[in-house]
């Protein structure tokens, strides 16, 4: 691994540095000094349900990236993307990251844009990809189910021919932006009597189609950042299939090398950490903290180290896929300590400041932080379960890292 920028690296880091603090709407200069905690807020919240101003700060931002091809910087150029190298994608997540400016696209392009320029045909490509990218699409993933979570292949939400449409019925569980979304894209039962990976289709569907019903699930932190969604004889055309029938499986599992480092998490670890050492010491702070800093010290000095950890691993992966090589338990290792880490950092948070960690209210004056620690260390109990669970990872690691035979 090497740790320093080539000198045309440092110049496109610089380059990136330079664009965001010109760009940036000044409504996100916010966040250099209140942390975001939690799911909803994000540019499609903004996008979406946002107040006037918010609205029109997420468009001049979304605008802003178009411009470069910012939005997708992992798709190729002739798609609208910025065609980034790998190292070229780690650093301009790091410093959107280090700046906390937003990133538009969510899932459709995450997920959906590289699934697309893989299976799609030239059709569905030139439908959805340029709509996708400016935002008049918005995608939820219909992937988990009530009983199919971890154990996707279990799925049973059917999809059936009938001449030209297919037919759903069926229910989908922790679909996280099907309140901000207009189109789904998710995985479907076309042959019951398959081998459960190999009887499922990759389907899209207009959200807005009769009989798809979006019902909110709240959290234990009282957010709206997922649903329950259910299909009742829901009719879509035949030619909203991605890749071959009964083949969704492997579709939905398509990955195109783009950065997955995770870096963007390790930036954020270390500025939580330093925000809380950064208001110790302010006279408030201190009051607040003094009976306990000498207890939680130790911990406050692990979680540092576990940062830096955390750093190394991101390191490891990008190097990994700048050298041509795919991660895959190493992408594991990386998302179980991460997301524990972070629960470990909101424990350590709310240790530090005791009885005032009961504060909820981010706008409360006695709220350590603004309350990020209090509202973070409920947020983040899903951390790690969400995006595949820690034990399925541990698995992954197990068996493809350590080649231990499976039990």
């Amino acid at each position: 691994m090497d740790w320093a920028d080539t000198s045309e690296q440092a110049q496109f880091r610089q380059e990136v540095r330079s664009f965001i603090e010109q760009r940036l709407p000044a409504h996100y200069e916010v966040r250099r000094q209140r942390d975001t905690v939690g799911l909803e807020d994000n540019h499609e919240q903004h996008y979406v349900h946002g107040t006037p101003e918010e609205k029109d700060a997420a468009r001049q931002w979304a605008d802003a990236l178009m411009e470069r091809g910012w939005v997708a910087p992992h798709w190729p150029k002739e798609y609208g993307g910025a065609g980034l190298s790998t190292m070229e994608q780690f650093i301009y997540n790091q410093e959107m990251a280090v700046a906390q400016a937003p990133q538009p696209g969510g899932s459709g392009v995450s997920l959906l844009g590289p699934t697309m320029l893989v299976h799609g045909t030239p059709e569905q490509k030139a439908k959805y990809l340029g709509p996708t990218l400016r935002g008049e699409m918005r995608w939820a993933q219909g992937f988990s189910e009530p009983g199919a979570g971890s154990d996707l292949g279990s799925l049973q939400c059917r999809a059936v021919r009938d001449g030209d449409e297919w037919v759903i019925n069926g229910q989908k569980l922790w679909t996280s932006t099907a309140h901000k979304s207009n189109w789904i894209f998710g995985l479907f039962r076309t042959d019951p009597d398959a081998p459960k990976h190999r009887g499922i289709s990759f389907l899209i569907m207009d959200q807005s189609t009769p009989g798809i019903q979006v019902r909110p699930i709240i959290s234990m932190g009282w957010e709206h950042a997922t649903n329950e969604t259910f299909y009742e004889d829901v009719r879509i055309p035949a030619e909203n299939i991605v890749g071959e029938q009964n083949r969704g499986w492997y579709v939905g599992m398509t990955l195109l090398d783009f950065e997955r480092s995770n870096i963007a998490g390790a930036v954020t670890m270390r500025r939580r950490i330093q925000a809380m050492l950064d208001y110790a010491k302010t006279p408030r702070g201190a009051e607040q903290s003094a009976p306990r800093q000498r207890l939680v010290r130790s911990n406050v000095a692990d979680r540092w180290i576990e940062s830096e950890v955390m750093f190394n691993f991101s390191f490891r992966i990008v190097s990994m896929q700048a050298a041509g090589t795919i991660p895959n338990y190493e992408a594991s290792t990386s998302k179980a300590f991460g997301s524990e880490l972070g629960q470990r950092v909101a424990n350590t948070g709310m240790k530090m400041f005791g009885m005032y960690s009961n504060i909820w209210d981010r706008q409360d004056a006695h709220a350590p932080v603004d309350a990020s620690f209090t509202q973070e260390y409920v947020h983040s109990v899903v951390h790690s379960i969400f995006g595949g669970s820690n034990e399925i990872q541990r698995n992954i690691i197990a068996t493809r890292g350590l080649g231990l035979p499976r039990g």
